[in-house]
């Protein structure tokens, strides 16, 4: 940087806040950091006694910090999303719908891994709603080298890190299984759960369908639940290793491909997930899914709502952050679960 007359500083930047004190009126920042001086600011600078400021040496391979933010917002945005004029060198992005907010995690560190860029988000694989925060962007100085807003540029590729789907998935059919509920012994409690929890993505349930026990007697319900063209079918209960939990065996006689029968995420370990050759997901949801206050089915839903295939990979992936500590009362989904 360097000391300027002010009468001479049209065109430079500022290199700190300059305050403004005006008795039982203001007192504020009245030029922040990065301001660029213009003619009508001459006569308010010299007000505040500022007969000389210090300015950033600006030349052809320097860009100043609103610049390099626009150029760091095309690496991030995609269709859904919004965009924050710039302030103080920093955009932020909003989801414009509901869906699954996804990130490209490797490109991502990639980026951030070029001195003096940033790129911040909120977590990968999440459901968000209309109007929340999706990321921040900006470089740390006032102003950057072009040579780092290129190498940034270099390590965030061709396309986005960043996207934002909408739900795809609207229809439900729910299979209950077990004789206790089929004959009317117990109230069945699970399904209602299931439901809110699938309108919380806009997922009509059109069928529900009560199997009792029997690997034969689930598969046919399941059968019976799919001529509905539902676009998720959903069996409850039955799931655990006891010798008459009968649900995973009548999935996979039903013609699922099961993609994993197990899952690293406590409560929710018995979960299943298979897929139909016309792409219908199915689901076996354990018993703690209609009483524990978020499950693996919390985790998946999302990206299953959103028309995304999950693979035995993804459930892996769960493993660090899979376990619920339990939290009274519980803060779901602003907790780690998951994440």
């Amino acid at each position: 940087m360097k000391l300027i007359q002010t009468v001479d500083a049209v065109g430079h930047v500022l290199c700190h806040d300059m305050t403004q004190i005006i008795r039982g009126e203001y007192k504020d920042a009245r030029f922040r950091k990065g301001h660029v001086v213009r003619e009508e600011d001459i006569p308010v600078l010299l007000s505040m006694g500022k007969e000389h400021l210090y300015v950033w040496e600006m030349n052809s391979n320097m860009v100043h910090e609103n610049d390099a933010a626009e150029r760091l917002y095309p690496l991030c945005a995609n269709e859904n999303m919004e965009r924050s004029q710039v302030k103080e060198g920093k955009i932020e992005l909003t989801a414009a719908c509901d869906g699954l907010f996804r990130v490209n995690s490797q490109r991502l560190i990639a980026v951030n891994t070029v001195d003096d860029i940033m790129i911040a988000t909120r977590h990968g694989n999440t459901a968000v709603r209309k109007g929340d925060k999706l990321a921040g962007m900006r470089v740390i100085p006032l102003i950057i080298e072009e040579e780092k807003l290129a190498a940034a540029e270099a390590a965030a590729g061709d396309t986005p890190l960043l996207e934002l789907l909408p739900y795809v998935k609207k229809t439900a059919a729910i299979v209950a299984t077990g004789s206790e509920v089929k004959k009317g012994l117990i109230k069945d409690t699970f399904t209602p759960v299931v439901k809110d929890k699938l309108a919380a993505y806009g997922i009509e349930t059109i069928s529900i369908t009560y199997s009792g026990d029997g690997v034969e007697n689930v598969a046919a319900a399941i059968a019976e639940a799919r001529k509905t063209g539902a676009d998720i079918v959903l069996c409850t209960g039955g799931m655990s290793v006891d010798p008459d939990d009968n649900t995973p065996g009548g999935i996979k006689a039903s013609g699922a491909r099961i993609v994993t029968y197990g899952a690293p995420v406590l409560p929710g370990a018995m979960f299943l997930l298979g897929y139909y050759e016309d792409g219908t997901a199915v689901m076996g949801l354990p018993g703690c899914v209609m009483y524990a206050g978020a499950t693996i089915f919390d985790l998946v839903l999302p990206r299953v709502a959103a028309g995304v295939e999950v693979n035995k990979a993804d459930l892996v992936g769960y493993g660090e952050g899979g376990l619920c500590l339990g939290c009274k009362p519980c803060h779901w989904p602003n907790c780690p679960f998951g994440k």
